[in-house]
């Protein structure tokens, strides 16, 4: 991945994908501190740990992670904000909820984002430390997905670099009505979506 050009990897040790089984804090550090460590001696990149438990974010900084990607968006965790604020990390705060009962769709996840950032940085993680991911995939319909990726752009309004990840996604396969293996083509078109309309960065399967 890094010969292909990536220049952020990002190591999750719990699936977050539609019918998920959960997974404890302690199988989850099993499963991403000792990649986390081996990438760390053998590579000179950033590494993003995509957790929303502290325990696993804790010792993932620890061992050396840089960035820590919330499916959650700090989600009302401010031991996890000021975790990274401490350590002086960067994070992801992905928009995400339980209810995803919307009245106004696009102005909610906005406002959602907005509380957010609003409590990273009350938890005192610097802004210059801060991206943003609309959350492709979580707490959204087929239909909301696309609205969400129709209008990226609106999400530059909140003056944080935007993160995106549609590689691979339903979104993508309900689209083009094909199976995960073959996204390729469509990942491609998301990505080509994404920097058109500013997004800072992508997060793909296929780096090349």
């Amino acid at each position: 991945m890094v010969r292909d050009g990536a220049s952020l990897i990002d190591i999750g040790g719990e699936s977050t994908r539609p019918g998920f089984v959960p997974v404890s804090a302690e199988e989850e550090c099993e499963r991403v501190i000792p990649v986390l460590k081996r990438i760390k001696e053998e590579l000179d990149i950033p590494i993003s740990v995509d957790t929303s438990k502290i325990m696993v974010a804790k010792e993932a900084l620890l061992a050396g992670a840089d960035v820590i990607n919330d499916i959650w968006g700090l989600a009302g965790n401010e031991e996890m904000g000021k975790l990274i604020a401490k350590k002086q990390a960067c994070c992801i705060l992905m928009h995400n909820r339980t209810n995803t009962e919307y009245r106004e769709f696009l102005p909610e996840v906005l406002t959602d984002l907005q509380d957010s950032i609003k409590m990273a940085v009350n938890c005192g993680i610097s802004e210059d430390k801060i991206m943003i991911d609309p959350g492709i995939g979580f707490a959204k319909s087929y239909e909301q997905n696309l609205t969400v990726l129709k209008h990226l752009e609106m999400f530059r309004t909140l003056k944080y670099p935007v993160f995106i990840g549609a590689s691979n996604k339903s979104v993508i396969g309900m689209t083009l009505d094909l199976p995960v293996e073959e996204r390729l083509e469509g990942t491609l078109a998301t990505t080509a979506l994404a920097v058109v309309k500013g997004c800072a960065f992508v997060r793909v399967h296929d780096v090349r």
